[in-house]
């Protein structure tokens, strides 16, 4: 089996020895997506709303690189810092997948990567 790696620069670059994403066995990998502003390479730290925003725009990103949408999204992964957190992360979610939703699982953590509050990585399927 072949991988490829997927790289944008309009998606943050990774902050560790990992690559944004990777396509194989006609699945796209997206790593977690924290809410770092590709542009200023800063955190967006204002609500809750603004670094889910932020997650999903970057995930877009990917995806676009890849040439696949969310409608290519099969399974995420929410990580939260805090249960409460659940609601606004999930309605905001909602929006990007046009009731067409992919299996997921939501936990929360005792500490996430910059100490953000939420880090989604997703699998999408290469053609639907």
């Amino acid at each position: 089996m072949s991988k490829q790696i997927v790289q944008t620069e309009k998606a943050p670059a990774p902050i560790g020895p990992y690559s944004q994403a990777v396509k194989a066995g006609g699945f796209l990998f997206i790593s977690g997506q924290v809410a770092i502003n590709p542009q200023t390479n800063e955190l967006v730290t204002g609500s809750i709303a603004e670094e889910t925003r932020q997650v999903l725009a970057n995930i877009d990103a990917i995806l676009k690189e890849a040439n696949l949408t969310f409608q290519h999204v099969v399974k995420t992964s929410i990580f939260l810092s805090d249960m409460a957190l659940f609601s606004e992360v999930n309605a905001i979610y909602a929006g990007y997948f046009d009731g067409d939703f992919p299996a997921r699982e939501t936990v929360a953590v005792k500490t996430l990567p910059k100490n953000v509050n939420v880090e989604i990585s997703i699998t999408a399927v290469i053609q639907l």
